[in-house]
């Protein structure tokens, strides 16, 4: 049963967070690529104040998958990184930390490329 609590707040959460995306997209007149920034910026505050953590316990993949989620990465790796080499682990940790994430779009990005012939709009 506690798998479905588990299920259920990860919809909550990572809904919840789409919602505020929405509604972002519809009551103001930021672009996406701008919200796309907020996100991440939000997920990098959020998780140095100590605050973006309890919620990533709870919602789980609904809060880490999302783009606050990659905020919420960064952030883990540049505080890792801080702790283990002082100012250039902050400036490179981020980056391990979200390697192998970035990687794997970059390579699944380029299959997909290669199976759907993309084309370019007019």
């Amino acid at each position: 049963m506690s798998s479905m609590l588990d299920y259920l707040m990860a919809f909550l959460i990572g809904g919840t967070l789409c919602l505020i995306g929405q509604l972002l997209i519809s009551l103001t007149r930021l672009t996406p690529a701008r919200i796309l920034v907020v996100y991440v910026t939000a997920g990098v505050i959020l998780t140095a104040s100590g605050v973006y953590e309890p919620i990533v316990k709870l919602g789980g993949a609904g809060a880490t998958v999302p783009l606050t989620g990659f905020g919420y990465l960064l952030a883990n790796g540049a505080m890792e990184g801080a702790k283990e080499a002082g100012l250039i682990g902050a400036l490179s940790g981020g980056i391990k930390a979200a390697a192998a994430g970035i990687a794997a779009a970059v390579l699944f990005g380029f299959c997909a490329a290669l199976v759907f012939r993309p084309k370019t709009k007019l």
